[in-house]
């Protein structure tokens, strides 16, 4: 295995890792957003639009090629940067990178219309979901009148008035204002991949940095929202907090804390308590979503309507054992194993690696940032874990609860 980090002549950051016999090649690159979107739901739309149609290509031309080729290639974006990406057989690299120039430098938007009217149906589609309309609710509560509090709630109010000038100027603006960071990933020889990659992502707009315009959310009250969908047999519940993100210190105790509150199955403490032992649980489990500025600690739980403040009880009383009583040794050791253990599935193909060093990059850890993660989990002690408890699992919460 070789790597190779450094820069193109644009200045975006790109990071070559030659993986031996492996018969496709991988490539991940990222567009930092730097800025809110003017409408919520521009930044959606326009992701869905870069593979509807370019100057040489109408969209079932380009769909043509890419399936010709076996080439996967997608394009989405997160609240923090717009991803395209592709796998293709070694062989096909070359004509890879060319429908990846293609797609960001001559994308028309032509299928604005189109495009806008099927996210208008499938944004109800999927608030049909109680557990949808709850998380909705969450995010957009947790984060109010924040940009990371994108909802589709509040997507499906604005769609009506973003315009394809909309679209176009937001392209225009990231292509212009933001960081690059490309992660390529292959068995092919670095001198055959390098000139291609020049030749396209380094003729872009130069990367730049400095530009930042988010301001990170804060939580300083508890803040609860409730809705009801009739016919429903049982009530889901989400609470959460705004915690330390990538970067921070308290970052790898926090991602310790998840793997043993709820997020390793059978073996964490609220399944274990609140479905094992009380029953109270269809589905229960925490998530930890880290963004750029900060990150979410969620408790989810899955129940029948007449268990609410049961369950709300069995949340309390789980925080506050994990505040007031050390975890054992071992369970902090078996924590630290079961967090190796799924970065190492996480990074088993060539894919997984090219995304996951990407993002790290364009948040400005660097494309080797895994490997930061691994070495500081290893030196997270059960005080740290304590302390890390007692200052972000405070009573500066959100709840949400959907019911009959």
């Amino acid at each position: 295995m070789t790597k190779e980090i450094s820069k193109l002549n644009n200045n975006v950051e790109y990071m070559y890792k030659y993986n031996a016999d492996t018969p496709r090649i991988a490539v991940c690159l990222d567009l930092s957003i730097n800025k809110p979107d003017v409408k919520q739901g521009v930044y959606s739309l326009m992701s869905r639009l870069l593979l509807q149609g370019t100057k040489n290509y109408n969209s079932e031309e380009l769909a043509n090629e890419f399936e010709k080729y076996a080439i996967d290639f997608s394009a989405d974006t997160s609240p923090n940067f717009l991803r395209l990406k592709f796998v293709c057989l070694n062989e096909d690299f070359e004509k890879a990178m060319e429908l990846l120039n293609e797609v960001l430098v001559n994308s028309t938007f032509e299928e604005f219309e189109k495009e806008r009217t099927k996210l208008k149906f499938e944004i109800p589609a999927q608030l049909d979901s109680p557990r949808m309309i709850a998380l909705d609710a969450y995010c957009s509560t947790i984060f109010k009148d924040h940009y990371y509090g994108i909802s589709l709630k509040k997507t499906l109010e604005t769609i009506d008035t973003i315009t394809k000038d909309d679209i176009l100027k937001a392209f225009d603006y990231i292509m212009h204002n933001s960081k690059k960071s490309i992660a390529i990933v292959g068995s092919i020889d670095k001198e055959k991949v390098l000139p291609l990659v020049e030749a396209t992502v380094g003729k872009l707009p130069e990367s730049t940095e400095g530009n930042f315009q988010i301001e990170k959310p804060v939580l300083n009250e508890t803040r609860k929202v409730e809705n009801h969908k009739a016919d429903l047999n049982q009530a889901h519940i989400m609470k959460g907090w705004l915690v330390p993100s990538y970067g921070e210190k308290d970052y790898f105790s926090m991602l310790l804390l998840n793997i043993i509150l709820g997020s390793s199955g059978l073996s964490s403490r609220l399944f274990l308590e609140l479905r094992d032992k009380k029953g109270l649980a269809y589905v229960v489990r925490s998530s930890y979503e880290t963004l750029k500025l900060v990150g979410n600690f969620m408790i989810y739980i899955a129940t029948e309507p007449k268990n609410i403040e049961t369950c709300l009880k069995g949340f309390d009383e789980e925080i506050t054992k994990i505040k007031t009583i050390p975890v054992s040794e071992k369970e902090l050791e078996d924590a630290k194993n079961n967090l190796i253990g799924r970065f190492a599935f996480m990074d088993e193909t060539n894919a997984q690696q090219a995304n996951s060093c990407a993002k790290f990059d364009i948040m400005g850890l660097g494309f080797e940032y895994a490997k930061t993660i691994k070495e500081n989990i290893q030196h997270v002690t059960t005080q740290d874990l304590l302390e890390c408890a007692q200052k972000y699992f405070n009573d500066n919460y959100t709840l949400s609860i959907i019911k009959p």
